[in-house]
């Protein structure tokens, strides 16, 4: 029996048992610290500062915000709206697209992943894969009717500023700055249109429990409305409240693994309102299957040797499917053994 969709359009008055976390494992929301996250200009004509500011949030928080990243106000704007049509269809239409199974290349689900999950996360998502675009848009829904065409563009979009990224990673590194596409490969794109309804106690539950992301990075549009992004620092879980048409950037375990433990893939989670429903979206940039990630040699030696063995990317997504979402990140399996 499928689970059953949160966006039904039905407000629930408390929260149903399978959603409520054991006491020791509660988001604690009055512990949660505001501080601001590092946003970097990426329209600066000065690239030496904009790559010490990128080298410096991926060392002390792996994450940061862009602002004039090349993406128009608009197009954010229409996806988030498309996004939010979406999720307000019938339940009817949007169960066609229901599936637990995390191969499938589009599926609309719940929670993360239902199968394993002892307590589920209060959220709906819908996944898709973006590249090459071609072969997956004939499969996209045609309702609403301007979906393919706004969610199509935006992955365009969206991809460009990941290259762009990766180039100025890589140079913040000290490597060559097509370091990352080399290695990399043909790099896959995904999504995650993420909905997460009002909730009528935040306190007991998650969007997303704390976890790292499996792809190498991941640029998230935030519902400017709404907050509800926190990222772990110093032990203690710091809010990343929306700027004005910014875009959340963060290290995923692949770049933690080629910077040999330089640039830090974090924990984040995702936390619920009680008033609003909340938006995001999450495109993923991923190595190719085959590519084989390990650190980059210019960023070992004998002071600083190796600090994970050579993996390829195809081994590492499907160890980290096999897990619950908070257990311990997938990157540790992959340590080398240096007694």
């Amino acid at each position: 029996m499928a689970m059953t969709v949160l966006s039904t359009g039905i407000r629930y008055e408390t929260v149903p048992g399978n959603y409520i976390r054991p006491t020791s494992d509660r988001p604690k929301l009055s512990e949660v610290i505001y501080e601001d996250i590092p946003l970097i200009d990426l329209s600066s004509s000065d690239r030496i500062r904009i790559l010490r500011q990128i080298g410096d949030a991926c060392e002390s928080y792996g994450f940061f915000q862009v602002m004039n990243h090349g993406i128009s106000e608009e197009s954010m704007q229409k996806m988030v709206g498309i996004a939010r049509e979406f999720f307000h269809m019938p339940v009817e239409e949007k169960m066609k697209l229901y599936s637990d199974d995390p191969s499938k290349k589009m599926r609309l689900s719940t929670s993360f992943n239902v199968k394993k999950e002892k307590v589920n996360n209060w959220r709906d998502y819908f996944r898709l894969h973006c590249y090459p675009l071609e072969e997956f848009v004939h499969e996209w829904p045609s309702n609403p009717s301007s979906f393919k065409d706004v969610v199509s563009t935006y992955c365009r979009e969206v991809r460009q500023v990941g290259f762009k990224l990766l180039e100025l990673i890589s140079e913040s590194l000290g490597l060559e700055r097509d370091y990352m596409e080399k290695v990399l490969g043909e790099q896959g794109q995904h999504m995650a249109i993420n909905y997460y309804p009002p909730c009528p106690e935040p306190n007991l539950t998650y969007g997303l429990p704390g976890h790292t992301d499996p792809n190498t990075i991941t640029i998230l549009l935030q519902d400017q409305q709404v907050a509800g992004l926190q990222v772990q620092r110093n032990g203690k879980w710091v809010a990343v409240d929306p700027h004005p048409n910014a875009l959340v950037v963060n290290i995923a375990d692949q770049m933690q693994a080629l910077s040999n433990g330089r640039y830090k893939s974090v924990w984040h989670r995702a936390i619920v309102n009680s008033d609003m429903e909340r938006i995001s979206v999450a495109s993923f940039l991923c190595p190719a299957n085959k590519a084989v990630i390990g650190p980059a040699k210019q960023l070992t030696d004998e002071v600083s040797p190796a600090i994970y063995r050579s993996f390829t990317y195809e081994e590492y997504y499907k160890r980290f499917w096999s897990r619950n979402l908070d257990d311990e990140q997938s990157l540790e399996l992959f340590k080398r053994d240096t007694r």
